[in-house]
């Protein structure tokens, strides 16, 4: 069982690792398997809205979006992490994941999400927020913790200060690493939840 770990921050060692790998330590104590791929200082272009992918497969342009499908297809579950900028994810992450789900024609149903915030102080609820609506529109259910899934901290190095951030992306980890392991018992059991062909309702006014 694999887990898919993106640091959306332009710093490869600020405090998003630093989060990101207080998750990875609890994810390898629970036996499954960490993918880490850091994409905060790549060129992350926006979606342009070409529907190129529903032909492709793929999205047209060819960069770490097309690369870190695949992985995202293969894993049961993806932490989407990054700073806080003016309240809102950060433009690259936010380029990532636009494009990561709408040019990727596989199911996610039942892949588990979880999004982690890092800020110097405010705007992490928002972020939180904002990051976990492309779970919850792709049938995704999304992990949670004993609080917001926020850690705080200006200065690379400054979250290892936050206690209770770093124990809260713990206690996510633990509960994400229980909620991919109880739904693949509940899939070989079960199978997935029954979906319907999708009603496409456009208001034109």
């Amino acid at each position: 069982m694999k887990v898919l770990l993106i640091n959306g921050s332009p710093r490869a060692e600020g405090n998003t690792a630093l989060a990101l790998h207080e998750m990875e330590k609890v994810f390898s104590e629970q036996d499954i398997e960490v993918e880490y791929v850091h994409i905060g200082n790549k060129a992350i272009r926006g979606c342009i809205a070409c529907g190129k992918c529903a032909k492709l497969g793929k999205c047209v342009f060819d960069d770490a979006v097309n690369e870190i499908a695949p992985l995202f297809e293969e894993a049961a579950g993806i932490v989407a992490a990054g700073p806080v900028y003016y309240a809102s994810a950060n433009g690259t992450l936010v380029s990532f994941m636009d494009r990561l789900f709408h040019s990727t024609p596989f199911d996610k149903t039942m892949k588990v999400g979880a999004t982690l915030a890092v800020c110097r102080r405010g705007g992490a609820s928002a972020t939180f927020d904002q990051i976990n609506k492309y779970f919850t529109i792709s049938n995704m259910p999304v992990a949670s913790s004993q609080y917001w899934n926020s850690v705080h901290g200006r200065a690379p190095g400054e979250a290892a200060q936050d206690a209770e951030g770093l124990q809260t992306v713990r206690v996510l980890a633990r509960n994400m690493s229980f909620l991919m392991k109880s739904i693949a018992l509940g899939r070989e059991k079960y199978g997935l939840p029954e979906t319907e062909a999708h009603e496409w309702t456009h208001f034109i006014r």
